[in-house]
């Protein structure tokens, strides 16, 4: 049986994800890790720790699955009882694991903690399972082989469970030959172009090519699309011909290849032009900052942000004349052109973007209604104002900004190549 004829599932366990209090972001994490490696997993179930639910969604899943992964429930408290609740479906006992204790206890030296009794508890695991190291917290992680499948057990907390999986588990399935040493499809990456539009526009070059297997993932104002054949083995070379057609084929909407996210390459592409960036920041609160400060090495590039929620700091601290506000109002075209230029001014820099507009609930006037946006784009060129007007809430209004500002400034810098 091939890897991709194998049955991969996911059981995600704890109240807070059925309670809404925390994202299931494992779905999402080992559901793009597997994909990577050419496994898609054949279902995610959302479980409470109570024990009669992990028995019955286990065993179900445990007979139908050839590996299943489960994340959280193996910490100390009285609450985690994924471990023993799957030692006693699978009929393992539970045993006392003085090399796990000594992990553990050395973690707690390394945090200058006092370890408590109950994390004795964490030591215990399945007579069968080899306990996987969690160099980020308490919790090992397990690995158990039995009647021909694979059980995975990882810790819930993020910062542990996704160094684990990447260090441990990928190469444990590597070595046993159950996923692809490498990504075996080419993924596109496009920006500004619909679904339908980008399916109408790529699918005759598609066409012209037998066997070639096409996916679609619309995303924040992007959308993805994965081409691969069935036996990608010394295809690689006609993937990135098909790529290099579609890059073609796309223009200015072609995003890059792979996985780099719209932040890095635009921060990517500063660094090639070695040029800076500022940003003037009204309703969007600094989250454009935030998003490009999360990549390492964003400070090469990245003078800085100033965040103008009021009008006082907008005049005093940007430089907005008093008068283009009580003309215009703070949302409006010449306002997002100041504020651009005053950024670029006042933090010297080659680039900036401004951002100012109605996100609601409330708000907006005749002119400029609610959920209206100026985005205001500086340049050795000058300053351009671009207007937008989004009916998807505060948030979604938020996060569009965001994206619609780097692919503006990323366009720029494309058309200036």
């Amino acid at each position: 049986m091939s890897n991709r004829t194998k049955t991969y599932m996911l059981i995600t366990l704890g109240e807070e994800l059925l309670l809404g209090l925390t994202r299931n972001g494992h779905l999402t994490y080992i559901g793009n890790q597997l994909r990577q490696r050419g496994i898609t997993l054949h279902s995610n179930y959302t479980i409470s720790d109570d024990n009669q639910d992990i028995d019955q969604q286990f065993a179900f899943c445990w007979e139908r699955s050839d590996v299943l992964i489960t994340t959280g429930g193996l910490g100390p408290t009285v609450d985690d009882r994924t471990k023993e609740a799957i030692a006693d479906a699978l009929g393992e006992s539970l045993v006392f694991d003085e090399s796990i204790l000594e992990s553990m206890e050395e973690r707690f030296r390394q945090i200058g903690k006092p370890m408590s009794d109950n994390n004795r508890k964490q030591a215990y695991r399945p007579q069968s399972a080899i306990a996987l190291e969690n160099p980020n917290g308490t919790a090992p992680g397990l690995w158990l082989e039995k009647s021909g499948k694979i059980l995975i057990m990882l810790p819930g907390p993020p910062n542990e469970l996704q160094p684990m999986f990447e260090n441990q588990v990928v190469p444990r399935l590597e070595k046993l030959g159950l996923i692809d040493q490498g990504e075996s499809y080419l993924q596109i990456r496009s920006i500004g172009i619909g679904e339908s539009a980008l399916e109408t526009k790529l699918q005759p070059l598609f066409d012209q090519h037998e066997q070639l297997a096409v996916a679609y993932c619309a995303h924040q104002g992007q959308v993805d699309c994965r081409i691969s054949f069935p036996d990608s083995t010394g295809r690689e070379k006609r993937l990135h011909q098909i790529g290099e057609e579609c890059r073609r084929l796309l223009g200015a909407d072609f995003l890059g290849y792979g996985h780099d996210s719209l932040p890095e390459i635009v921060l990517n592409s500063l660094k090639y032009h070695n040029v800076s960036l500022a940003l003037a920041e009204s309703f969007t609160g600094g989250q454009i900052a935030n998003a490009i400060t999360d990549i390492p090495g964003a400070s090469s590039v990245f003078n800085g942000s100033i965040v103008c929620y009021s009008d006082e700091v907008k005049i005093n601290v940007l430089g907005v004349p008093k008068e283009i506000i009580r003309k215009n109002t703070a949302v409006s075209e010449p306002v997002a052109e100041a504020m651009a230029l005053g950024a670029a001014k006042r933090l010297n820099s080659d680039y900036a973007i401004s951002a100012t507009g109605y996100a609601g609930p409330n708000r907006g006037t005749e002119e400029t209604p609610l959920g209206t946006v100026f985005l205001g784009l500086h340049s050795a060129g000058g300053t351009e104002v671009h207007r937008y007007r989004w009916k998807i809430g505060r948030l979604g209004i938020k996060r569009r900004a965001l994206y619609t500002a780097l692919d503006l400034l990323r366009r720029k810098l494309v058309g200036n190549k």
